[in-house]
């Protein structure tokens, strides 16, 4: 929605918004955008009359600002319909959709088409380190879209990414999340075939190899032309070969050219196939592979994405946007070939819907087992105990309930050459600026 207002507002129309508990680096963008942000949903931030409320799926019946807005008869619409008729209408759309990794996937899409010149538009959920911005209108008729299975609004009970029509798409992976509005894989998988639909017989589809839940929608009916990729998968049409045992270093092979050698930044099998998938859709868009693999090596990653905010004492701190099991798992694996024999620490925040729910309780402790410490934050209002977690752990895990005890536990275990990083899809309560903040005034002393 952040990102949304900020299309609106570089089409030139004046934006304001509400919402609870705006946090960077959302908030940033959109001060800078000169957007009116008012906390909470009281219906006075509807009054004046808007032309038009842009209503987001976080809200519902029996919100005050949704009942006033319904009550009075204001003008009102999802973003994803908003985003369909004021800006990919006429535009060439390359959505990136899948359980995991589509915010980098995009990102990397997004940056393949700017280093080739052809100036894409695109809409984020994260901010690329590259453009500085999760949403620009763009130059061109190509526009990068992360495409999101999650329900559009109260009224309109379809997953955002069918508004999208994407004439290019790319599907990462597909599993079992949003348990508050899908009751099972099958549910989900539904809605990818219905996205599937609306792809033309002129598109392509970009999907990872030899994934059954992917294998097993694509048989409901497919009339796109398809390629997959897959990191040293054999069978794959695009895969790679690692040159590093992180994945910083990588020659993909293609169908499209001959091998070509990838340098860059990002780490882990999961970027690597992040990166293959972006290769294959910028090919279908004219992005030859040598230039993509060359843009690759000026990839700046994306905020939140194992995103590196200091080194204080020796001790590297990540930031990462992992909430699911997979997520982390992957996440994880990456890091530990990159710390190699050093220590790995990870700091979690189950905050997602699903994972409040206690659908993936029973993959925690093994989704964790290359960390070599965890530290899990009990939210408030969890209805379930992650003391089964730590019960259930094979390495060295601890609960707590609120931020300064886990930064305290931290302290007491980290050393010099140690990597930790922190995983939620939220804020964290500030524990991200708290730690390195301790770390550093440790390394002072």
């Amino acid at each position: 929605m952040g990102g949304i207002a900020l299309l609106a507002r570089e089409l030139g129309y004046r934006v304001t918004g509400s919402d609870a508990n705006v946090y960077p680096p959302m908030s940033n963008q959109l001060e800078a955008a000169g957007i009116e942000l008012m906390q909470g949903y009281d219906p006075a931030h509807l009054v004046p009359a808007p032309d038009c409320v842009v209503i987001g799926n976080a809200l519902s019946r029996g919100n005050p600002a949704v009942e006033y807005l319904l009550n009075t008869g204001l003008v009102y619409t999802s973003g994803p319909q908003w985003l369909a008729e004021h800006v990919l209408r006429d535009k060439w759309v390359l959505a990136v959709a899948g359980t995991h990794g589509k915010t980098t996937t995009s990102s990397m899409l997004a940056w393949l088409l700017e280093h080739a010149g052809m100036a894409p538009g695109f809409l984020i959920g994260g901010v690329p380190g590259n453009f500085g911005v999760s949403a620009r209108i763009g130059a061109s008729d190509f526009f990068v879209v992360e495409a999101d299975e999650y329900d559009t609004a109260f009224f309109d009970k379809r997953s955002k990414f069918l508004h999208y029509r994407p004439r290019t798409l790319t599907i990462n992976n597909l599993e079992f999340d949003h348990a508050d509005i899908f009751p099972d894989l099958a549910a989900i998988q539904r809605q990818f075939h219905h996205l599937v639909r609306c792809v033309p017989g002129e598109g392509l589809i970009v999907h990872r190899h030899a994934v059954p839940a992917i294998e097993q929608m694509l048989a409901l009916g497919v009339w796109t032309p398809t390629t997959y990729f897959g990191a040293e998968s054999e069978g794959a049409e695009w895969s790679a070969q690692l040159i590093t045992a992180d994945g910083s270093a990588f020659t993909v092979l293609s169908p499209a050219a001959a091998p070509a050698a990838v340098h860059w930044n990002q780490c882990g099998e999961h970027n690597v196939e992040n990166a293959l998938a972006a290769m294959a859709a910028a090919r279908h868009v004219g992005v030859p592979v040598e230039v993509s693999a060359a843009a690759l090596a000026g990839f700046a990653g994306v905020k939140r994405r194992l995103e590196l905010l200091g080194t204080p004492g020796g001790v590297a701190l990540y930031d990462d946007f992992a909430h699911h099991p997979t997520a982390i798992a992957t996440t994880l694996a990456g890091l530990r070939a990159r710390a190699g024999s050093g220590r790995l620490l990870a700091l979690i925040e189950p905050r997602s819907n699903t994972m409040r729910m206690g659908e993936h309780r029973t993959q925690l402790a093994t989704c964790t087992q290359q960390a070599d410490g965890v530290y899990w934050f009990q939210p408030p209002g969890m209805e379930w105990s992650l003391d089964e977690v730590v019960a259930a752990s094979q390495n060295a895990a601890r609960v707590a309930d609120n931020v300064d005890d886990l930064v305290a536990a931290v302290l007491a275990d980290v050393q010099p050459g140690d990597q930790v990083v922190i995983m939620s899809n939220g804020s964290f309560a500030g524990i991200h600026a708290l730690l390195l903040a301790a770390l550093e005034q440790g390394t002072s002393r």
